[in-house]
């Protein structure tokens, strides 16, 4: 009897999600929806990301044959180009691959399909919305350069630049020359908020502008896709998920003027990603023709 005969099927192929965020990467691997392998490491710049899934593919055996789709959720990625670049860089860890934002996949776990808003605020922020038609619109998100109000690097800068006065600076140059300076200043975030909520006056100021900055960005994504009240609000990020900042949230968003829905997050960013990853690897459904009677 041949050896091939006491061979069972083939086990299905692998549904790869990645959450690229500021501060770390996240890989959730499914095997017919079902969990197979959960990494997190700190983030790579995308630069070096392609070196991230040999580390992963190689001990576990696994080629690009393995892998149906791999989605990766990324920030710093919005357009089509931005989009297309870093998929034809990992086009060979498997079958297809599929990048959008990390805002994106953050409001899929939270929200599905549904329309409704998203707001993220980890080391940076970004809001972003979709309307019942699949129509995406986003606000903020321009990097630590440009914005990321309300972010934890947005709160941590706010209360340096408060705080630091003659003396104190050669411990912020060291903080500044020293290696990933965003993520180290984001690092002071928490402290910020627990001072903020004990009644520090100063910090007490930047967690409330935070709060409005955030809130002007939901209401300009709400505006420009025209959601109707009340809009479905879920959120993503370490500041975030601070029950306190977000009832400072909440406020500021009904002093903007919206009349909003608050949704707790369903899905992990990098859930929502594996599981796209899974519908985005069975094969189409072809309708059937009606017999003639």
């Amino acid at each position: 009897m041949s050896a091939n005969r006491h061979k069972g099927p083939a086990p299905p192929a692998l549904e790869v999600g990645v959450d690229i965020g500021g501060t770390w990467l996240r890989m959730l691997a499914l095997r017919g929806g079902r969990r197979v392998a959960s990494v997190a490491v700190p983030a790579t710049g995308l630069r070096e990301v392609e070196k991230f899934f040999p580390t992963v593919w190689k001990p576990r055996g696994w080629t690009h044959r393995d892998v149906a789709t791999l989605v990766v959720a990324s920030h710093g990625i919005w357009t089509a180009r931005e989009r297309r670049a870093l998929a034809h860089r990992l086009q060979g860890m498997a079958r297809r691959v599929v990048v959008l934002s990390d805002a994106q996949a953050a409001l899929l776990g939270a929200l599905g399909t549904r329309p409704g808003v998203l707001v993220l605020s980890g080391t940076g922020s970004i809001v972003v919305g979709r309307d019942a038609r699949g129509r995406w619109e986003r606000a903020g998100g321009l990097g630590p350069l440009l914005g990321d109000e309300g972010s934890a690097f947005w709160l941590g800068r706010e209360w340096l630049r408060a705080t630091t006065r003659g003396e104190d600076f050669p411990p912020l140059r060291r903080l500044v020359h020293a290696q990933n300076p965003v993520a180290r200043i984001a690092a002071l975030a928490p402290a910020v908020v627990r001072r903020a909520r004990r009644g520090h006056r100063r910090a007490r100021a930047i967690v409330t502008t935070g709060q409005a900055h955030l809130a002007a960005l939901v209401a300009d994504v709400a505006r420009r896709l025209r959601l109707p009240p009340p809009i479905a609000i879920s959120w993503a990020g370490s500041v975030l998920r601070d029950e306190w900042f977000r009832a400072g949230l909440r406020r500021a968003v009904a002093q903007a003027g919206l009349r909003a829905r608050w949704v707790a997050p369903a899905e992990e960013p990098v859930v929502a990603a594996a599981r796209l990853a899974g519908r985005l690897a069975l094969p189409p459904v072809t309708p059937t023709r009606m017999k003639r009677r």
